[in-house]
């Protein structure tokens, strides 16, 4: 008999977990944001922070979109072409705004880091670059720099729906131990507090971006790997279909918000 009160408490807790599961996943699933509440997590920073992002030759990000800059038109190797070879700034305005893509040489979708490394061994004879590396992020930052401001603008081509469906269908899955979604926080209770933090909708529009607590910029899968290490869940490997679907459904998501590369977030 001793025994039943402590049992009945841990039953009461056990269904009061589900009952609070049920209520996330319900209010995700009901609170799709529309595109006309779509908000940038710039809106929730303080004063100083957006000063920061919006001033050039403030923002830390720029460094790094300085140096894409000269490895855009330099060489990878002697003999080699440069990227300057075969395109030019305009024609490239706007790209970072409309990956992922599908690409055809690998038959998959790939992200603007994909495509920049199949460049590099297609057309310039050299080998990838690591993902999250300098280099890599310096190219990257780059090319969204040249599309700031554009709207975002996923691909329509239908073979993209099935990494799109299950970027979604990763995006509401209850991960980890703790048993969190990214849409029960980011769809759910976004604009509410979580410690001293608000949580923002969790559009990608700045990436890669300068990070304050990382005192250094990132991508955007060094920022989901963070959230998943959080909910302790397994990290999806660099580069990977997991990450590629995920960005392509996050990407259609923020849409129409503008590109913001490189942003800068608390």
């Amino acid at each position: 008999m001793s025994d039943a009160p402590r049992i009945r408490a841990t039953i009461g807790r056990t269904a009061a977990g589900l009952a609070l599961a049920a209520l996330l996943l319900g209010l995700a699933a009901a609170h799709e944001i529309p595109p006309a509440k779509r908000r940038s997590g710039f809106d929730q920073m303080a004063p100083e922070t957006r000063a920061m992002q919006a001033d050039d030759t403030a923002n830390p990000g720029m460094l790094w979109v300085q140096d894409g800059a000269e490895l855009f038109s330099r060489p990878p190797s002697p003999g080699a072409p440069a990227c300057t070879a075969c395109h030019t700034e305009a024609s490239l305005r706007g790209t970072a705004a409309r990956y992922p893509a599908w690409d055809e040489g690998a038959g998959r979708p790939v992200d603007l880091e994909g495509r920049i490394d199949l460049c590099r061994t297609r057309h310039q004879g050299a080998a990838p670059l690591p993902r999250e590396g300098h280099d890599l992020l310096a190219l990257t930052a780059y090319l969204g720099h040249l599309a700031r401001g554009q709207p975002l603008a996923p691909p329509t081509d239908p073979r993209l729906a099935p990494a799109r469906d299950e970027g979604r269908r990763l995006f509401e899955t209850p991960m980890g131990q703790l048993g969190f979604s990214c849409a029960a926080c980011h769809d759910a209770l976004w604009g509410r507090r979580l410690g001293a933090a608000t949580i923002p909708q969790g559009h990608p529009t700045g990436y890669p971006l300068y990070r304050l607590e990382w005192q250094d910029l990132g991508a955007l899968e060094r920022r989901l790997r963070n959230c998943l290490t959080g909910m302790r869940a397994k990290p999806f490997t660099p580069g990977s279909a997991e990450v590629v679907a995920l960005t392509l459904y996050l990407m259609q998501r923020a849409a129409p918000l503008p590109v913001e590369t490189p942003a800068v977030r608390p």
